[in-house]
C-alpha cells in the first residue's frame, strides 16, 4: 500500500478517536446541561448537522482548492470548534457547547472525504478503503479510554478538558496532511463530457449503494448514541460505558483488516446481506437482557454489520461516477446519508428516554427487513 494511503489512514485515525471521545461523553454532557430531555442529544445532534451542511460545500470547495487545502481548511475549523467546547462547558453554557459540536461537525464534514481521497490514491479501492477504515481499530481503544483518562487525571467541570485533547488530535492530523500527495482530477478530466446529476442519483447501483449506507450509518448512530445514556439509566458508570464503546468501535473498524477482501472474493452484495444479519443479531441481544454483557456482545455486533454495509456501500459508489463527475456524486451521496444519520442523533435521547431501550431496539427491526427486501430487488433486476 503507498504512502498517501497510509497517511490517510492516520488521519482517519485521528480523526476517528477524537469522534469516539465525543460519542463517549457528548450524551453525559447533555444528560447534566440541557434543558430538558428532548435535548440531551442535541450537542450530538448539532455535530451531525454541521457534517451534514458540509457534505456538499467540502465536495466542491476541493473540486476547485484540491484535497488539501480542503481537508486542512476542515481540520482547522475542528480545532476551533474543540477549543471553544471547553470553554463552553467550563462555563455550563449548553447551547454555547452545542455550537461548538456544530464547528467540530464541520470538520469531520470535510475528513468523510477521507475513504474517497483514499481510492482516488490506490489501484485497488477496496483495500485502500479498508486500509483507511482499519485505522479505527487504535481510535475505538484510545477514544473511550482517552476520555476516561482525561476525567480521571486532569478532571474538570463536564469534562472540560476531554476537549483539550481532541484539540490536540486534530492538530497532529493536520501536520500529517502536509505530507499528502494527492491524486487531484486533472483539468483535462475536468473538461471532459459530465451527465447530469439526476441521470448519476437515478441509476439503481448508485441509489441501492446510497440506500445501504443511509441504513447502515443511521440505524448504527441510533443505538450507539442510544447505549450511554440506557446504562446510565440501568446504573453502569463511565468507565463501564466507555468498554462497551470501546468494543463497539473494535467491531466497527477491526473487520477492516480483511473486510476488503471479502468483497473481492463473495461480493458487494453478499457482505451487504452479512451485515444486516449481524444488526439483526445485535437488536435481539439487546432484547434478551440489560447486563453488561449484552451491551458489549450487542454492540460489538452492530459495529461489525455497519462495517460491512458501509464499505460495500462506499466501493458501489465509488463505481457509479466519473472522474469529472466525482465532487456531486461524492457531495450528493454523503449530504443523504448524513442527513439521516443527523435525525438519528436528534432522536436518540428522545426515544431513549420515552419509548425505551429496548423497544428502541425492537423497532429496529422492520427497517432491517425492508433493507433486505430493497437488496433483493437489486440483486435480481442486475442478473436480468
Amino acid at each position: 500500500m503507498n504512502k498517501n494511503v497510509v497517511l490517510l489512514a492516520f488521519c482517519q485515525g485521528l480523526i476517528t478517536t477524537g469522534n469516539i471521545l465525543l460519542v463517549t461523553i457528548s450524551a453525559l454532557v447533555g444528560q447534566a446541561l440541557s434543558p430538558s430531555t428532548t435535548f440531551i442529544t442535541f450537542p450530538v445532534a448539532m455535530q451531525m448537522f454541521g457534517l451534514l451542511l458540509t457534505t456538499i460545500p467540502a465536495s466542491l470547495i476541493m473540486a476547485k482548492t484540491g484535497r488539501k487545502l480542503g481537508f486542512s481548511l476542515g481540520n482547522t475549523i475542528g480545532i476551533s470548534g474543540a477549543v471553544l467546547g471547553y470553554f463552553s462547558l467550563i462555563q455550563s453554557q449548553f447551547w454555547l457547547f452545542s455550537f461548538a459540536t456544530f464547528l467540530i461537525g464541520i470538520g469531520i464534514g470535510f475528513a468523510t472525504l477521507y475513504r474517497f481521497a483514499a481510492i482516488e490514491a490506490s489501484d485497488k479501492p477496496a483495500v485502500a478503503i479498508s486500509t483507511v477504515m482499519a485505522s479505527g481499530v487504535v481510535a475505538a481503544i484510545l477514544g473511550p479510554n482517552l476520555a476516561v483518562w482525561v476525567n480521571l487525571h486532569y478532571p474538570t467541570l463536564n469534562y472540560a478538558n476531554a476537549f483539550i485533547a481532541l484539540a490536540f488530535l486534530y492538530a497532529i492530523a493536520l501536520l500529517l496532511l502536509q505530507l499528502v500527495k494527492f491524486n487531484e482530477v486533472s483539468q483535462t478530466q475536468n473538461i471532459g463530457e459530465s451527465r447530469s446529476l439526476k441521470t448519476i442519483a437515478t441509476s439503481p447501483k448508485f441509489m441501492t449503494a446510497v440506500f445501504i449506507a443511509m441504513v447502515s450509518y443511521t440505524v448504527m448512530n441510533l443505538l450507539m448514541t442510544a447505549t450511554p445514556l440506557a446504562m446510565h439509566r440501568h446504573g453502569f458508570d463511565l468507565a463501564e460505558s466507555a468498554l462497551v464503546i470501546e468494543w463497539h468501535v473494535l467491531g466497527m473498524f477491526l473487520p477492516s483488516f480483511f473486510s476488503g477482501k471479502l468483497i473481492e472474493r463473495f461480493g458487494q452484495v453478499t457482505m451487504m446481506y452479512a451485515g444486516i444479519v449481524l444488526i439483526a443479531l445485535c437488536c435481539l441481544v439487546n432484547l434478551l437482557g440489560l447486563s453488561h454483557w449484552h451491551f458489549l456482545a450487542a454492540l460489538f455486533l452492530l459495529g461489525v454489520g455497519w462495517n460491512f454495509m458501509f464499505i460495500s456501500a462506499t466501493q458501489m459508489v465509488s463505481q457509479t461516477y466519473l472522474p469529472q463527475e466525482r465532487a456531486k456524486a461524492q457531495a450528493t451521496n454523503e449530504f443523504l446519508v448524513f442527513s439521516m444519520v443527523t435525525l438519528s442523533a436528534l432522536s436518540a435521547g428522545w426515544l431513549e428516554a420515552t419509548v425505551g431501550w429496548q423497544t428502541l431496539n425492537l423497532v429496529t427491526l422492520p427497517i432491517l427487513l425492508i433493507t433486505i427486501t430493497w437488496l433483493t430487488v437489486y440483486k435480481l433486476k442486475t442478473k436480468r
